[in-house]
């Protein structure tokens, strides 16, 4: 359950009385978070030399499997005629250990907003980066076995020095737009600072029965450069939603392009992804989900093909049961994982598979969310 409490109130008790009278009569915070833990079972773990020359399996405890674990606060002040301006500040962290998952104390969100009934949403602020809004077309909700694995990570990241406009929906039509300064005296960056530009935006029609969004969005290194098809590229994306009562059929189609990437040694400057699947809310307490993901990558960079199956028991309102089965099969030339990283150490730990060699995991965990 979310936690509200006037800004006066806060105010009298971490501040002292330090805001002023007219803000603490028209303000509210939001105190929110989840916390998310349990067993998984991963195969085809690197091992070796370089962890590249075989593989094994592993049982392990994870914090994120079902969802990130997180802590928030958000704050409005209503200034009038229908505008709010708002805050947002939120941090990712692990269950099995209480440290901070990712550089910084709110490594998700820092942001001042201004919100308008009829003009929309300006935001201002670390937040996450656009691409992230594949989210809601993937029948696993952007966990970390799901549209994110097979593109390493590449529809994960957040942006920094990021200015983002929401619109409000006009006759199911809405849109979104966002920029990620390089703070360098070059737009796309220069070197003298540790981004470059990031930018996208994207459309979406949404009905009663169908829920259609177009989006296009790139990424480029310190230098400015789009080095990385699975870092710093563009991406096309092209995606839908079908509801048939409690059924929620899915699709996606992702591009990503490189621009004066080196092919050398076989590194792949272009992907094409696929994916597709469903979510039956079978009752009021249980929701089952399965997908299947698809990549191509040129430069024998290899293609693979990743199978999930999932389910959500809610014991509550707040507390819910999940459970989750994937296993990906890679061509000779790939080494794609089930994580959607490619280096040990991050929120779930990860661990691409010797080139050729397929992975598999399973994990059961529980998520409550306050």
């Amino acid at each position: 359950m979310k936690t509200r409490m006037t800004t006066g109130a806060l105010a009298g008790a971490l501040l002292m009385g330090a805001l002023p009278l007219a803000a603490q009569a028209q303000g509210s915070i939001t105190l929110y978070g989840r916390i998310d833990a349990g067993i998984e079972y991963a195969s085809g773990m690197p091992t070796g030399s370089g962890k590249t020359t075989g593989s094994s399996s592993r049982f392990s405890v994870e914090s994120g499997d079902g969802g990130v674990s997180m802590l928030g606060l958000m704050g409005t002040e209503d200034i009038g005629n229908g505008t709010t301006v708002q805050f947002h500040l939120e941090n990712q962290f692990l269950a099995t250990n209480g440290e901070l998952a990712g550089e910084g104390i709110f490594n998700r969100f820092s942001t001042i907003a201004v919100a308008n009934d009829r003009f929309g949403t300006l935001t201002v602020g670390h937040q996450l980066f656009i691409s992230n809004a594949v989210w809601d077309f993937d029948p696993f909700g952007q966990s970390p076995w799901a549209s994110a694995s097979l593109v390493r990570g590449r529809n994960w990241p957040e942006a920094n020095n990021a200015v983002n406009y929401a619109s409000p929906r006009w006759n199911g039509f809405d849109f979104a737009a966002q920029y990620s300064l390089s703070n360098a005296t070059h737009w796309n960056g220069d070197g003298t600072t540790s981004q470059g530009r990031g930018d996208g935006l994207y459309a979406t029609y949404t009905n009663s029965l169908v829920e259609v969004r177009a989006m296009f969005d790139e990424t480029r290194d310190a230098n400015g450069q789009m080095s990385d098809v699975f870092a710093y590229s563009r991406e096309y994306t092209l995606a839908a939603n079908l509801f048939v009562g409690p059924v929620k059929l899915q699709a996606a189609y992702q591009a990503s392009r490189t621009s004066g990437a080196s092919s050398a040694g076989g590194t792949p400057t272009s992907t094409d992804y696929f994916w597709g699947g469903a979510v039956w809310q079978v009752s009021t307490a249980l929701q089952l989900m399965s997908g299947v993901y698809h990549v191509n990558a040129n430069n024998q960079g290899g293609n693979a093909t990743m199978y999930g199956i999932g389910g959500i028991y809610s014991l509550s309102k707040r507390t819910s049961l999940r459970a989750q089965f994937a296993t990906v099969h890679n061509s000779a030339t790939a080494n794609f994982s089930i994580f959607a990283t490619s280096t040990e150490g991050t929120t779930v730990a990860s661990g691409n598979p010797p080139t050729g060699h397929s992975q598999t995991g399973a994990f059961i965990g529980i998520m409550h969310s306050f």
